[in-house]
C-alpha cells in the first residue's frame, strides 16, 4: 500500500495488517497486548499508579522489537497512535476468535 495520509480507521486497518505480516511479529504484539492489559487491570485494582510506565513498556516493547528487528518497518504507533492501539486490540481479538485468517484475503 502506498503511504498516503489515512483519514479513517477503515483505511488504516489494511495498512496495519500489511505492517504485521510476520507471525512472529504478531505474536510479540499479542504478548504485549495481553500482559500490558493484565498489568493495567492490576494497577487499577491495587491503585499502584507508580507502575504506569511499566504498562507502556510491556505493551510497546515487544511490538517495537517485532517491527524494528523482524518486520524491519516503522511502528504505526508513531504516525497513528490511537488507531494503532485500537487495531492492535482488533488484531488480538481476531486472532483469538479465528477471524484474522479471513481478514488477509480481503486486502492482499
Amino acid at each position: 500500500m502506498s503511504h498516503k495520509e489515512l483519514k479513517t480507521f477503515n483505511e488504516f486497518w489494511p495498512y496495519y495488517l500489511g505492517e504485521h505480516r510476520l507471525p512472529r511479529n504478531r505474536f510479540l504484539h499479542y504478548c504485549g497486548t495481553f500482559f500490558s492489559t493484565a498489568l493495567l487491570v492490576w494497577l487499577i485494582l491495587t491503585q499502584n499508579w507508580w507502575f504506569i510506565p511499566l504498562v507502556l513498556l510491556v505493551g510497546y516493547g515487544p511490538a517495537w522489537i517485532g517491527h524494528f528487528f523482524l518486520e524491519k518497518n516503522r511502528p504505526a504507533t508513531f504516525t497513528y497512535p490511537f488507531w494503532s492501539l485500537v487495531a492492535d486490540y482488533k488484531m488480538f481479538y481476531y486472532a483469538l476468535t479465528g477471524r484474522l485468517k479471513y481478514e488477509w484475503p480481503k486486502y492482499f
